[in-house]
C-alpha cells in the first residue's frame, strides 16, 4: 500500500488548495478527511485522485487500523466560523479532535502540521510575532480564537511530540475554492459579487481618527502562499513550533477593493457605510504577521503581492466561476 499521508479539511479552502499542490508536487497516497456530504464544497475534490475518503468522525478508527502506515498529518480541517460562538462546538471539532491527532502522531513520530489561525493574538496588544513566549497571555476576541489558542498552549505543554510539528497562524487567506464559505469567504470574494450586482463596493467607515476611512488594514495572504509555506515546513522540518503565515506586509481594505475593480476593468465605486455597532468595539484596524521566524529558517519564495493575487484570483478563478 505504501505510506499514508492524511489530509483533513480536504474538501475546505486551504485543504482542497493544498492537496493539489502536494500531489502537484509528487506526494502519492494521500487520504482525505472530511464531512463530503456538503454539496456545496463537491467541486473542491471533484476528480482528486487521493487514495481514499474517509469521513472526520471515522478518522480515529481509520488511524488504530493503519497505525504503523502513516507518514505525515496535515490537520487543516477545522469549524473556522467566527460568529458561532457555541463553545461546545469548538471544543469537539477544533481543541479535542486536534489533540487526538497530536497524540496519535507523537506515539508514531509521524510529522504533524496543522491549522493556527491569527485569530489567536486578538486585539493585536501583544503584536503579531509568533513568539511562544507571548501565548499564554493572548486574549482572543471569540470563542473560534480561543479554541485555536487553546491548542497552543496545551501543544506548548507537552512532553511527547511528533518528530516534527508545525501549527500555522493564517492570517487573511483568500483564492480559489472558497465558494461555498458564505459570508465566512474573503473580501475579494464578496467585493467581485457585490460589483457585479451593484458596480459598486460598501467599505467600513473609519471609527478612530488616526485612520482614514477604509484604511483599516490586514495582512492578505494568498491561498498558494499559503500551501507552499506548508510544503516548505514539511520538506525542510526546521525547528518546531508555531509559525505565522502571513506575507508581513498590512494593506488597506481600500487597495484590496480598487484591485479588484482594476482585475474587472472598471472604475473604482466605492461606498463608506458605518461599521455595526455589535462588532465595533472589537473590530480590527491593522494586523500584520512578523514573517522574521519562517523567513530565518530558509522559506525564500516571494509572497503575491496583493495585487498580482486578486488579479489572479480575479481572472482566472471568479470571473468564470473555476476551481483550483
Amino acid at each position: 500500500m505504501g505510506k499514508l499521508n492524511i489530509l483533513t479539511g480536504a474538501a475546505g479552502f486551504i485543504g482542497s488548495v493544498l492537496g493539489r499542490q502536494l500531489m502537484e508536487s509528487g506526494m502519492e497516497n494521500i487520504i482525505a478527511v472530511d464531512d463530503f456530504s456538503k454539496t456545496a464544497k463537491a467541486n473542491n475534490f471533484e476528480g482528486r485522485k487521493y487514495k481514499d475518503f474517509i469521513h472526520r468522525d471515522k478518522l480515529n478508527e481509520f488511524l488504530e487500523q493503519h497505525k504503523s502506515d502513516i507518514d505525515a498529518v496535515f490537520h487543516i480541517g477545522a469549524r473556522t466560523d467566527t460568529t458561532e460562538f457555541n463553545v461546545e462546538v469548538f471544543n469537539k471539532l477544533n481543541l479535542n479532535y486536534t489533540k487526538d491527532l497530536w497524540k496519535f502522531c507523537a506515539e508514531r513520530n509521524v510529522p504533524f502540521i496543522y491549522a493556527s489561525s491569527a485569530a489567536t493574538y486578538g486585539d493585536g496588544a501583544f503584536g503579531y510575532k509568533d513568539d511562544h513566549a507571548i501565548v499564554e497571555q493572548l486574549k482572543p476576541l471569540n470563542p473560534y480564537g480561543e479554541s485555536k489558542n487553546d491548542f497552543d498552549k496545551w501543544a506548548l505543554q507537552q512532553t511527547q511530540m511528533p518528530s516534527f510539528w508545525a501549527g500555522l497562524k493564517f492570517f487573511n487567506v483568500y483564492g480559489p475554492n472558497e465558494y461555498h464559505k458564505g459570508r465566512m469567504a474573503s473580501v475579494i470574494f464578496h467585493a467581485f459579487n457585490q460589483i457585479g450586482e451593484t458596480g459598486r463596493m460598501k467599505l467600513f467607515r473609519s471609527h478612530k481618527p488616526e485612520f482614514a476611512d477604509g484604511m483599516q488594514m490586514r495582512d492578505f495572504i494568498y491561498v498558494k502562499d499559503i500551501a507552499s509555506i506548508i510544503s516548505f515546513l514539511f520538506e525542510h522540518r526546521p525547528e518546531s513550533g508555531l509559525y505565522n503565515a502571513g506575507t508581513g506586509k498590512a494593506r488597506a481594505f481600500l487597495h484590496l477593493v480598487e484591485a479588484v475593480f482594476a482585475a474587472l476593468d472598471r472604475k473604482a465605486e466605492i461606498d463608506f457605510v458605518d461599521t455595526p455597532e455589535d462588532i465595533r468595539d472589537k473590530y480590527q484596524y491593522f494586523t500584520e504577521a512578523d514573517m522574521g521566524k519562517l523567513l530565518s529558517k530558509g522559506y525564500q519564495k516571494p509572497f503575491h503581492s496583493l495585487e498580482e493575487g486578486v488579479t489572479e484570483y480575479v481572472t482566472e478563478y471568479l470571473k468564470d466561476h473555476k476551481y483550483f
